[in-house]
């Protein structure tokens, strides 16, 4: 039943999280039939979108939603709008949501979406004209008791918003808990927007505490400068990190001394790039990947880390703040070298664990102050990384396996208590 990946399979993000659970399944010697239960999605969705575009021609963009298991709890996953979307893409996105909300002991299962799509080439109303007809489509199988999506790639609080009111169109009620990563004003929660990038940073905090470095000695490189990777870097600079380093699409910059992150950000948010910052010098896009530093925080897209350049990283911790950053075939160049992983399903929970809290304010029609969302973020965070470190000595496996165990094992039992439905 194991799998193996191959040259020609390794950025095949749904093979790395196979092989992955493949290690971890067979680790816990997991019962053959629940193995078979959990290593396909239960639902797979594909969609023929057709949108009547502003010129008045008519476009059909392809659409997915899958739903890898709802055993613990309503399906929950983001929405991503890419030209490079594909069904295997958000089946191992899918599974990686079930796993994570797992580890953060959560009770929601994994789920996902995504339309093929290059958003900037749509205007305002054609991206709502799509969003909605993708929403209608779907309505059967998404709500708050059956799978509650929320903002991922190219999508944001308005592309919720369209997907609740669309959704809270055809059940003829207001509906806010159907999505999370809302506008506030329509039920979204303090803290969601900067949750993914708290939670890094608390992980951070973890992790350096572990290896016994201190915060200002601490060079941390970001990846990415959206809206995780920009969090990431801000909350790292404010608690005192040194920032020395920010990788983006079209370049890097980088300071020995420590960028300036508020600047940097003004920056970015004044000019759309980050290149020519005065306050750093300009580096090749991915250079930063390999420079020298303690903490490398992947916060961009799968597959960054691979096995052509795993043996090139000299970060003695990474911190996956995106989704599938490192190969599996990296995995073990990455341990050989003795790097602290804080692998993706833990590192970047803070989203969800915070969308989870939105889903339970949206529910309750009582909502929480900021201070008690990040509160109770931390405690998660932190109790969820010394669950993966704990597991991690005791069946003495690096933290990645660690946490597909720990994940793995909570939903095998839960389909254990459950049954199967005949």
């Amino acid at each position: 039943m194991a799998t193996s990946v191959t040259p020609e399979t390794e950025v095949n993000p749904w093979a790395s999280q196979e092989a992955r659970f493949d290690i971890a399944a067979r680790k816990l010697n997991l019962d053959d039939g629940v193995w078979k239960v959990l290593r396909m999605p239960t639902r797979e969705i594909t969609l023929h979108i057709p949108v009547q575009m502003d010129d008045g021609r008519i476009e059909v963009f392809t659409g997915y939603r899958v739903q890898h298991s709802v055993a613990r709890g309503p399906g929950k996953g983001g929405i991503r709008y890419a030209p490079d979307v594909t069904l295997d893409e958000v089946r191992a996105l899918a599974s990686w949501m079930t796993w994570k909300c797992a580890v953060v002991n959560i009770p929601f299962g994994g789920a996902k979406g995504g339309i093929i799509v290059d958003p900037k080439l749509l205007s305002l109303s054609e991206l709502e004209r799509m969003t909605r007809r993708y929403t209608a489509e779907l309505v059967e199988f998404i709500g708050p008791e059956r799978d509650v999506p929320a903002p991922d790639v190219n999508t944001n609080e308005q592309v919720m918003a369209w997907i609740m009111d669309t959704y809270s169109m055809h059940v003829r009620h207001t509906e806010t808990a159907v999505v999370t990563g809302k506008p506030l004003d329509l039920g979204g929660s303090r803290g969601r927007r900067e949750a993914t990038g708290r939670g890094c940073m608390l992980v951070c905090d973890q992790a350096i505490r572990r290896l016994g470095l201190e915060r200002e000695r601490t060079r941390v490189i970001v990846q990415g400068f959206g809206n995780v990777g920009s969090n990431s870097a801000h909350l790292l600079y404010r608690a005192g990190y040194k920032v020395i380093g920010v990788d983006e699409y079209d370049g890097g910059i980088y300071n020995a001394k420590g960028l300036d992150v508020p600047a940097l950000m003004e920056y970015r948010l004044a000019n759309g790039t980050l290149q020519g910052f005065p306050g750093g010098e300009q580096r090749p896009k991915q250079q930063l990947l390999t420079e020298d530093c303690e903490i490398l925080l992947p916060a961009a897209t799968e597959n960054q880390i691979t096995s052509h350049n795993a043996a090139r990283i000299r970060a003695k911790i990474v911190c996956e703040g995106a989704n599938g950053p490192t190969t599996a075939a990296a995995d073990e160049i990455l341990q050989e070298q003795g790097i602290f992983i804080i692998p993706d399903i833990l590192a970047n929970a803070g989203g969800v664990t915070v969308s989870y809290f939105e889903w339970v304010q949206d529910r309750q029609g009582y909502f929480w102050k900021e201070s008690e969302v990040n509160e109770q973020l931390q405690h998660v965070m932190e109790t969820s990384f010394h669950d993966v470190v704990a597991y991690a000595e005791r069946h003495n496996v690096n933290n990645r396996i660690a946490a597909y165990m720990l994940a793995i094992d909570r939903v095998a039992f839960s389909i254990k208590l459950r049954g199967i439905y005949a």
